[in-house]
């Protein structure tokens, strides 16, 4: 196949549109659906993330993508009882493959909402089942069992995305995109993220244990395909919050941390505790829980609204409470794609738990970002390498 005909671009006005290759075969195959302009920009992006992520690793990876950037993005490390908890994931069977996207689909479940996921390797029919109770626009993996895809085909009455893609497939050195008639060229971005990059650890504190190694290379490689301006938290081998295409680099720290804040919240023992009314929903259980963690809840309790979705009135997190809980957190890492211009991102970073941060370093001010972290004894290393992504 050297092209494939798509029902429009990124919107239904703009017409005709196609995938192709210039010369030679595609390299992936549509096993099921009929994936879309965006959803072809979400699974290649997606692959190539979990295909560097298992090749850096040497685990399972597996990405759940909206928009091209990444929701979240794990390695396939069991998960624990408070885990499968929140990611509603109990009782089941879960291999290393499936726990790799549990885990990137439970980073930010909201965000995750109608996602594309992307596997590293082949799909079994634990991932695959775990697939079907979430709402996901489609899948691309190196493969699938065939137990795995008779019941992918079962999903969205039968129109369920399934792409499978050669693994052995390597794309041109040199790539191309138009934009307003005018076509870009510039080198593949072939930068490999391996732990030699973590060498140069600028701070006074330079214990740097392994599962922090890996969280900074997970966090590296997410942010190698992300929609720059981005920065990534990382706990455990799995992003937790991604804050991706802002303008300024504080801003994307910000909403990364309140992504991971949140991630953080659903682990409290009150929000563990919610008893919610039977035959919910998962998204609405999501949407509750959020709304649960937010500044809003006080007002939803007043409005009554708390009924629809709980068997017991719920008590109130408070703002005492969540900002005492995440005082306990702790061990988390931080990967900037471009350098920290100041030492804000640093103050913001630790109030989440940030004992590790990667960036590439090179600021004006590198002393005073390095200074920050000296002062509340966090490892940085400077990998000396920018990772924008448009």
């Amino acid at each position: 196949m050297t092209e494939l005909e798509l029902k429009y671009g990124c919107n239904p006005n703009q017409k005709p549109a196609r995938i192709f290759m210039e010369s030679g075969e595609l390299p992936i195959q549509v096993l099921n659906g009929k994936p879309g302009y965006i959803n072809f920009l979400d699974a290649l992006n997606s692959w190539q993330l979990v295909k560097e992520l298992k090749e850096a690793t040497g685990l399972p990876a597996a990405a759940s993508f909206k928009h091209v950037s990444p929701a979240g993005a794990a390695v396939g490390t069991p998960l624990s009882d408070v885990e499968k908890q929140i990611y509603f994931a109990e009782g089941m069977d879960l291999s290393p493959i499936a726990c790799a996207y549990v885990k990137a689909r439970g980073a930010d479940r909201l965000c995750s909402y109608g996602d594309w996921a992307a596997l590293s390797d082949v799909c079994d029919v634990q991932t695959a089942r775990y697939l079907a109770l979430e709402v996901s626009d489609g899948v691309i993996a190196p493969g699938y069992t065939d137990e795995a895809l008779e019941v992918l085909k079962t999903k969205r009455k039968g129109g369920y995305n399934v792409v499978q893609i050669d693994p052995n497939y390597v794309p041109k050195a040199v790539e191309h995109k138009d934009v307003f008639g005018i076509t870009f060229e510039q080198g593949r971005n072939n930068y490999e993220i391996n732990a030699d990059l973590l060498n140069n650890i600028v701070t006074e504190n330079k214990d740097l244990p392994e599962n922090a190694k890996r969280d900074m290379i997970l966090s590296l490689i997410t942010l190698k395909y992300t929609q720059s301006n981005s920065v990534c938290y990382v706990k455990d081998g799995q992003a937790i919050g991604v804050g991706a295409g802002q303008q300024s680099r504080i801003h994307c720290t910000r909403l990364a941390g309140s992504k991971a804040d949140n991630w953080l919240l659903r682990q409290h023992p009150k929000v563990l505790g919610l008893q919610f009314v039977d035959g919910i929903r998962r998204p609405d259980r999501d949407n509750a829980i959020d709304v649960y963690i937010s500044d809003e809840y006080e007002d939803v309790l007043a409005e009554g609204v708390w009924q629809n979705t709980f068997k017991v009135k719920p008590e109130v997190l408070t703002a005492q409470e969540k900002k005492a809980w995440i005082a306990t957190q702790s061990g988390l890492t931080v990967g900037s794609d471009a350098f920290f211009p100041f030492g804000d991102n640093v103050e913001r970073a630790r109030k989440s738990g940030v004992q590790y941060i990667v960036q590439p370093g090179g600021s004006i001010r590198d002393d005073h970002v390095i200074a920050t972290c000296n002062k509340y004894g966090i490892v940085m290393a400077f990998t000396g390498m920018r990772l924008f992504h448009h």
